[in-house]
């Protein structure tokens, strides 16, 4: 009696697990062993595709085979050994040095010329069936990416909700998702300290695991989270319909730090002023220095003639530029009424700043269909074609995130004016009383520039806050006063600061129109 193996394989696992096709193979393999009269010694499993070569347990039957450890192998058809032509090779070279292989649900002769040629046939029949399904799959798989669908796991943040329908927005981790990118933006952060603060946040892998550094590095990298959908293997980039968790603005942040182009700093000691002021003769930093309890700041430019300025020095001096844009209570009421007039017969105004994003993103489609052309005839490769395409479509990101900010209201005239007066109203009533690093913030939002020249700093305010200060005379008042009510003087013009502001939107609308075309 020969001695043989017998081989059954599914293409996945779930199919082993759940199906029962191995125990059918395994049922028709004895019974035509028994009526042949063959003993099977010994039996391999296998549960991946055939469409691919480097199966193991198929190589290793292979080489005990070759190795002569039994005298050949019952297989139950000719598309369970091989659906590629190579594996059907090397399957022909056993059969040509005089090992047996069977089929159980064939009768063929190997042997012979027709049963041969007839195994051949059905060989090239199963590879061709592989290669009609990838092309199918691959049909599939990018038509759903042009309808704006993943078609692949959800990433942590967003939840599967079947085929054909978007990623979901995941309302407990998409949160999570977003602080770690704003921490990362900050530049105070590795991808190593990141770790242990995504961990610190509460945010886990989807098997509830810490998220690792090369994790973290794949989310931070994902187009995804701003609402494009990126293939790594071909380095394709496709327009999502899902949600985004993060504005491009973010993301781009994101890609500097991971560039390295915002600067990853320990920070020994928290001045307040640190990074804030620069020498007017050098450019560098002042830095911060505490000396006998006192906090001093100097450039360490060598043989610059900048010269060293004290903390209270400096807050003097920003005070007093911050007291030229007080506004007392009656003031900002008055303001805000007028803002919330102009709300009231404003609907207009944002209507042809909508209709020149459109009419930008029509063209930005155009592009694309001229792009695609290009390559459809083949003018230009596929690398330029990805390229090209890839370009338009973050620009179309720009373009689409700026239109749903219109739509909310969030550039319209009015909701940019009361976004000013209400950083005006931080400054004036809550400067005194914030902490040291709001005051930082507040300060970034209003300075342009502060130069130490000599003996002088010179606090420059940024656009319209710097139109505002100068709209009127200094007032003489008391900043660390919890009521304006000290201040003398003449009060503020409300209707020149309303103008101040007006102004300062148009041409933030004319700067957006121009950067368009």
């Amino acid at each position: 009696m020969n001695k043989v193996y017998g081989y059954t394989r599914v293409s996945t696992t779930k199919q082993g697990t759940e199906g029962v096709s191995l125990q059918e193979q395994k049922s028709a393999i004895e019974r035509y062993a028994h009526a042949q009269n063959l003993n099977i010694i010994d039996w391999f499993t296998e549960q991946q595709t055939a469409a691919k070569r480097g199966r193991p347990v198929f190589s290793r039957m292979l080489a005990q085979l070759r190795a002569g450890k039994a005298d050949g192998v019952i297989i139950h058809k000719i598309d369970r050994s091989a659906r590629n032509l190579k594996d059907w090779a090397d399957l022909g070279e056993l059969i040509d040095s005089g090992i047996k292989v069977h089929f159980a649900h064939e009768t063929l002769d190997l042997h012979s010329r027709g049963g041969r040629l007839s195994a051949d046939i059905q060989a090239v029949i199963a590879a061709d069936y592989i290669r009609n399904l990838r092309e199918e799959t691959r049909k599939g798989f990018y038509g759903r990416l042009k309808q704006g669908l993943y078609p692949l796991p959800a990433p942590i943040g967003y939840l599967d909700r079947g085929k054909g329908h978007p990623k979901e927005v995941d309302p407990d981790k998409a949160p999570l998702v977003k602080q770690v990118f704003l921490l990362y933006a900050t530049g105070k952060h590795t991808l190593e300290t990141l770790v242990n603060e995504t961990k610190r946040l509460g945010l886990f892998s989807r098997t509830g695991g810490v998220i690792s550094k090369n994790g973290l590095s794949v989310m931070l990298n994902n187009p995804f989270y701003m609402g494009l959908i990126h293939l790594r293997s071909t380095g394709e980039l496709f327009s999502g319909i899902h949600k985004p968790i993060i504005s491009k603005a973010l993301f781009d942040q994101v890609q500097d730090a991971l560039l390295g182009k915002v600067g990853q700093r320990t920070i020994k000691h928290r001045h307040l002023y640190r990074r804030m002021i620069r020498c007017a003769f050098c450019s560098s930093s002042l830095i911060g220095e505490l000396q006998k309890g006192r906090v001093y700041y100097r450039c360490h430019t060598k043989h610059c003639p900048s010269k060293t300025f004290r903390e209270d020095y400096i807050r003097r001096r920003i005070v007093n530029k911050i007291k030229q844009l007080r506004l007392t209570s009656s003031d900002i009421v008055e303001l805000e009424c007028k803002i919330e007039e102009l709300k009231q017969n404003s609907s207009n105004h944002t209507e042809g700043l909508k209709q020149n994003l459109q009419l930008r993103r029509g063209r930005l489609i155009q592009r694309i269909d001229r792009v695609t052309d290009a390559y459809i005839d083949q003018v230009i490769d596929k690398t330029v074609y990805e390229r090209r395409k890839n370009t338009v479509l973050l620009e179309m990101k720009d373009v689409d995130e700026t239109l749903q900010q219109l739509e909310r209201g969030e550039l319209d005239f009015p909701t940019q004016m009361e976004k000013i007066v209400e950083r005006l109203k931080s400054l004036i009533f809550g400067y005194a009383k914030a902490e040291p690093e709001e005051r930082r913030e507040m300060l970034k939002m209003f300075m342009s520039n502060c130069a130490a020249s000599g003996k002088k700093l010179e606090i420059e305010l940024q656009a319209p806050y710097k139109q505002i200060a100068s709209r009127s005379t200094v007032l003489n008042c008391d900043l660390y006063r919890d009521e304006p009510r000290t201040c003398t003087g003449k009060v503020t013009d409300v209707d020149g600061v309303y103008d101040i502001l007006y102004q300062y939107c148009e041409e933030e609308k004319k700067r957006r129109n121009e950067a368009e075309h």
